[in-house]
């Protein structure tokens, strides 16, 4: 199931942000540059980030039982030395996939519930029951799991660290389900989106990388 809606996807829409992809943006923050491109001979997605951040966002709806592996690849060309995902405030990274799930919001704690209504009132929508993140850091080991510090309904995995595979594309295959269940603790719910984000706002400065499509198997 390819889903990003890139040239070389079955069904290729005719522009970037046809088949339901659009731009999301985060409060009070500069928006990331994403547009179509290619990157040695593959199609692909560039993110362009100066002291910005926000998502190239797809709508979906997958059910548990058939959320099981998943395919992505990016390719980045330098790293945010200042930048560690673990620190609220340099969290940032050139490269980060992210998955949104569904789940019984009401049986969160009364903190995350009330997180989530504030920023259902600044977005205009209520963010996903949990988000897991594939993301590559300058430091962390691969593997790592971080609990981002601002909403615990945010976790992260680190699949590439350090600038060892820089300039090259990185092909990733996970299984989502085991990641989410390593992440959260829970069996996941219905997968509701699936989103990029290249971001370089905390640090105030500079990001770039190159997607390739997400495919679930």
């Amino acid at each position: 199931m390819c889903v990003t809606g890139l040239v070389g996807c079955a069904n290729s829409p005719s522009s970037l942000d046809a088949d339901g992809w659009q731009s999301l943006p985060l409060p009070g923050k500069a928006v990331t540059r994403y547009v179509r491109a290619e990157k040695d001979g593959r199609p692909a997605l560039m993110a362009d980030s100066e002291r910005s951040a926000s998502l190239w966002r797809k709508r979906v709806s997958v059910e548990p039982q058939r959320v099981r592996e998943v395919s992505f690849s990016w390719w980045v060309p330098e790293l945010i030395a200042t930048a560690n995902l673990s620190m609220p405030e340099r969290e940032d990274t050139p490269a980060r996939v992210l998955f949104g799930f569904d789940g019984d919001i009401g049986r969160l704690p009364l903190r995350t519930r009330m997180q989530f209504e504030l920023l259902q009132a600044l977005t205009g929508e209520m963010p996903p029951y949990a988000t897991l993140m594939y993301v590559w850091d300058p430091q962390l080991p691969v593997g790592t799991v971080v609990v981002s510090q601002r909403s615990d309904r945010i976790r992260k995995i680190v699949v590439d660290s350090g600038a060892a595979e820089l300039r090259r594309w990185r092909d990733h295959r996970r299984d989502l389900a085991a990641d989410f269940r390593l992440a959260f603790g829970e069996e996941p719910g219905r997968l509701t989106s699936i989103a990029y984000m290249t971001d370089s706002d905390n640090t105030r400065s500079q990001a770039r990388c190159w997607y390739g499509p997400v495919q679930l198997h």
